[in-house]
C-alpha cells in the first residue's frame, strides 16, 4: 500500500474527485462501486494462456495499458543475477520488423556475435593457461562481430514510431517480483498499440545486447558501487535472506551480470514470457466489443508456452540476529528488517496498519518520536514487504541521523517505539485513520487511466480476478487493535531480526614517510 503524507490530500481529493465522476459512483460503499466496474470491465483468457482486461472510460480520446511479466529478478537463473532486469532494457531495441533494415541479414550477424562471443568468454574463464594474446584476439574478433551487426540497427526506431503516433510515459520497471510495461496513447492508435505490444512479447530480438549489458553494469555503479545506500541495502539483504532469491540486488551482482549472454537472455524469454504468464490490461476511451476483437488477433497470435513453475525455494526461519556494520566518511545510516509472510498471509492488512501507523505523516510514531520530539533523526519509517511481497519479505525499519546523532541511537528509539507496540494498544483514533486512509489509497490508484490499468493488471495477475482489488476494503475494515498487538509480537522479536547501519567513519590518509617529508 502506498504511504500518503498530509501535504497530498488536497491531490488526493481531486483524484477523487475525478474517479468518483468518471464512475458516477458512491463510493463510501465499496459493493456498489464494485457493481459499477463490472459493467466495465471486461476478462478474457485467449487460447495460447494470455489474459486480457479492458475497463471502459470514455472520459477523453485516450487510453492507457499496463503488461505485466510474472517473472522478476528473482527469477534470475543461478549464475545470471540481472537477466530479468537486462531483458527489461532490450523490449525497446524493437523487433524482427522494427528496429532492423534488414532482420534475415541481422540475425545471421547477430550469430556471428554469439559464436565470437563465445569463444572469447570461454578463454576469458580460464583459470589455469589462459593466453593473453589468443584473449585478445578473441575479444577483437568479437568486436567486429559486433560492428557487422550494428549496421542492420535503426536505433530506438521502437520508441520513435510510438512517441510519433502519441505515445507518452514510454516505461517499463524490474522489481524482484515481476517486469512491467506501460504507456499512454490516442485511442485511435489502438490497433498499432496492439501490434508494437504484441510484437515485443512475441519477437524481441537481442540487438546491441553487449552495448545495453554497459548501460545496465554503469546503472548498477551508480545506484550500489557508488552510492552508500545501495551497498548498505546489499550487504543487509545478502545478509537477511540464505536461501531465498530475495537476497540478489535486482541489477545483479557485478561479476554474474558481466557474463550474461544474449543466447541466456532468449533462453529466459522462452521460459518466461509466455502468454500463459503474462496479464494486459487496458483502460480508456475503448469499448469491449470494438477492441477485443483487435487484442485476441494479435496477442492471440504469440505463440504459447507452459506456465513456468513455482519456486521451490523457501527460505529457512531466522534463529539468530544478523547485522552489518560498514563504517567510512559520509552520512550515517540505520536500517533493519523481520521476516514477515507474503502477499496472500490472512495478517497482511495488519502489517499495512503497522506501517501507517509506524509511518503515515507528521502523525505518525516515528515521525513523533524520533524527528519531532527527539530531534535525533531527519527522517524515520517503517515500511513492508521489503525487498518484495510475492514471497515472504521483510517490514523494514529505516532512519537517518541528524548531525550529532548515531545508529545507535536510530536503534534504540525504534525499538522503543516497537516495545510500545507489542505492550499495548493502539488507540481508536489511529485504526480508524488508518482504515481511512487506506480506502482513500485505494481508490487514489484509479483516478486515472494508468492507475487503474496498473492496479486490474496486478490484481488479476496477483490473486486471479481482479475484483480482489476491492475485496481489500472488507480485509482493512477487519483489522482490529487486538491483530495489531498479535502480530507485533509474533514479527518484532530480536531472532528474527537483521540490521544494518553505517557509521561515519574518517578517511585514513596514506602517512608520509619521514625520508620523503620535507
Amino acid at each position: 500500500m502506498k504511504v500518503l503524507s498530509a501535504a497530498r490530500w488536497l491531490a488526493l481529493g481531486c483524484c477523487l474527485a475525478i474517479a468518483a465522476h468518471g464512475f458516477g459512483q458512491d463510493m463510501s460503499s465499496p459493493a456498489h462501486f464494485l457493481a459499477d466496474f463490472e459493467k466495465r470491465v471486461t476478462v478474457k483468457v485467449l487460447p495460447n494462456g494470455l489474459t486480457l482486461i479492458v475497463c471502459e472510460r470514455p472520459e477523453a480520446p485516450v487510453f492507457s495499458y499496463f503488461t505485466i511479466v510474472d517473472a522478476g529478478d528473482a527469477n534470475d537463473p543461478g549464475g545470471q543475477s540481472g537477466l530479468a532486469h537486462m531483458f527489461e532494457h532490450l523490449a525497446f531495441k524493437g523487433t524482427k520488423d522494427i528496429g532492423t533494415t534488414n532482420y534475415a541479414a541481422e540475425k545471421v550477424a547477430l550469430d556471428k556475435v554469439e559464436v565470437a562471443y563465445a569463444a572469447y568468454d570461454a578463454e576469458f574463464r580460464k583459470r589455469v593457461g589462459k593466453d593473453p594474446a589468443r584473449l585478445q584476439q578473441l575479444h577483437d574478433a568479437f568486436l567486429a562481430a559486433q560492428k557487422d551487426a550494428q549496421q542492420y540497427v535503426i536505433p530506438n526506431e521502437f520508441t520513435e514510431i510510438a512517441e510519433a503516433n502519441g505515445a507518452s510515459g514510454l516505461n517499463a520497471e524490474t522489481s524482484l517480483d515481476a517486469t512491467q510495461y506501460f504507456w499512454s496513447m490516442p485511442a485511435n492508435r489502438f490497433e498499432l498499440w496492439a501490434y508494437m505490444e504484441s510484437d515485443r512479447i512475441a519477437n524481441p530480438v537481442p540487438r546491441e545486447f553487449y552495448k545495453e549489458r554497459d548501460v545496465v553494469m554503469e546503472e548498477r555503479r551508480m545506484r550500489v558501487d557508488s552510492n552508500p545506500i545501495g551497498r548498505m541495502e546489499e550487504q543487509f539483504l545478502a545478509a537477511a535472506y540464505v536461501a531465498h532469491p530475495y537476497h540478489r540486488p535486482n541489477v545483479g551482482w557485478q561479476s554474474e551480470l558481466s557474463q550474461i549472454t544474449a543466447t541466456e537472455a532468449e533462453a529466459f524469454h522462452r521460459k518466461y514470457y509466455v502468454p500463459a504468464n503474462i496479464v494486459v490490461a487496458v483502460a480508456g476511451d475503448v469499448k469491449a466489443s470494438q477492441v477485443m476483437p483487435i487484442l485476441e488477433r494479435y496477442f492471440g497470435a504469440i505463440p504459447s508456452g507452459p506456465k513456468p513453475e513455482e519456486m521451490t525455494t523457501v527460505e529457512p526461519p531466522q534463529t539468530a540476529e544478523k547485522s552489518v556494520v560498514i563504517r567510512e566518511a559520509t552520512q550515517p545510516l540505520y536500517l533493519e528488517g523481520y521476516h514477515r509472510p507474503d502477499y496472500l498471509d490472512p495478517d497482511d492488512a495488519v502489517y499495512d496498519a503497522i506501517q501507517d501507523i509506524f509511518s503515515n505523516g507528521r502523525t505518525s510514531r516515528l515521525y513523533r518520536s524520533l524527528v519531532r520530539d527527539q530531534q535525533i533523526a531527519a527522517v524515520a519509517e517503517g515500511f513492508s514487504g521489503f525487498p518484495g511481497d510475492k514471497y515472504p519479505g521483510l517490514f523494514a525499519f529505516a532512519a537517518v541521523p541528524n548531525q550529532g546523532h548515531t545508529p545507535e541511537e536510530m536503534r534504540t528509539g525504534i525499538h522503543k517505539e516497537i516495545e510500545k507496540l507489542k505492550t499495548s494498544d493502539i488507540t481508536d483514533e489511529e485504526l480508524a485513520m488508518f482504515k481511512t486512509r487506506a480506502r482513500a489509497d485505494l481508490l487514489r490508484g484509479l483516478g486515472d487511466n494508468q492507475g487503474l490499468a496498473e492496479q486490474l493488471a496486478i490484481y488479476q495477475q496477483r490473486y486471479g480476478d481482479w475484483r480482489e482489488l476491492f475485496n481489500q476494503l472488507q480485509k482493512i475494515d477487519a483489522v482490529t487493535k487486538a491483530d495489531v498487538r498479535r502480530v507485533a509480537n509474533k514479527i518484532f522479536v530480536e531472532n528474527n531480526r537483521t540490521y544494518a547501519m553505517i557509521e561515519f567513519a574518517e578517511l585514513k590518509r596514506p602517512q608520509q614517510s619521514q625520508a620523503g617529508a620535507r
